[in-house]
């Protein structure tokens, strides 16, 4: 039986038991992201930048001590119970999506946060070369960000790495959050300039391929597309 030191409701309850081990802050968001296949510390906190590394640690030896997850070597992987999440998590995404998803506020509108999602989402296999570089450049943020995928692994990295760009990906903060999260179709973004592929045709052209969009986006167009039709 799972347990947790964090304090208890105190309520013979299913839910309640399961609120004892993810009812604190954070707890859904890494075991999202913990789901989704990150399973180092320091890329948890990469894609968690809100979150203090303290806590962070916290939560991690809290869902191992309540059987979510088993620590081998320097990697957190997700046991049986972690893994029997799926629904939760996928169902609050539904939820989400349809009850309280909208535009992006302006604390929401996180460039490096989007790339590093981006990241480990994306479909090279179609592209030539053993690595492949595209350099995401925003219209309305000075940063610059590359994605190195070389040896079935992917990086970010915000200073150039020196290797030879395949693909840039120019868009606005806000347009490229919309179409990742399935709010905006890529076509449209590319008609209307919101979204541009940047490099040889024979590359450029497959790019809707490569970048595989949010494991959510079919609930948020699912949602986009019923309010249209309504």
């Amino acid at each position: 039986m799972m347990t947790s030191t964090a304090p208890s409701y105190a309520q013979y309850c299913p839910i309640s038991r399961a609120l004892d081990v993810l009812g604190e802050r954070w707890s859904l968001l890494i075991a999202r992201d913990l789901f989704l296949g990150t399973s180092r510390f320091n890329d948890l906190a990469r894609g968690l930048p809100g979150l203090s590394r303290s806590l962070l640690a916290k939560r991690l030896r809290q869902f191992e001590r309540a059987g979510l997850v088993d620590k081998l070597g320097t990697e957190y992987v997700l046991t049986e119970a972690g893994r029997d999440l799926e629904p939760i998590l996928f169902g609050l995404g539904e939820w989400g999506a349809r009850w309280t998803f909208g535009e992006p506020r302006p604390d929401e509108r996180d460039a490096a946060l989007l790339v590093w999602w981006m990241h480990n989402r994306l479909d090279t296999t179609q592209l030539p070369g053993r690595r492949q570089v595209l350099a995401v450049r925003f219209t309305d943020d000075p940063r610059r960000f590359w994605i190195v995928v070389e040896a079935g692994g992917a990086s970010v990295c915000e200073t150039d790495p020196g290797y030879p760009v395949d693909v840039t990906i120019s868009a606005d903060v806000t347009g490229l959050y919309e179409v990742w999260l399935g709010r905006l179709p890529l076509a449209h973004a590319q008609h209307t300039g919101r979204v541009r592929f940047i490099g040889p045709h024979a590359v450029t052209r497959r790019m809707p391929d490569v970048l595989r969009l949010s494991p959510v986006a079919g609930y948020v167009r699912a949602t986009v597309q019923q309010a249209r039709a309504s």
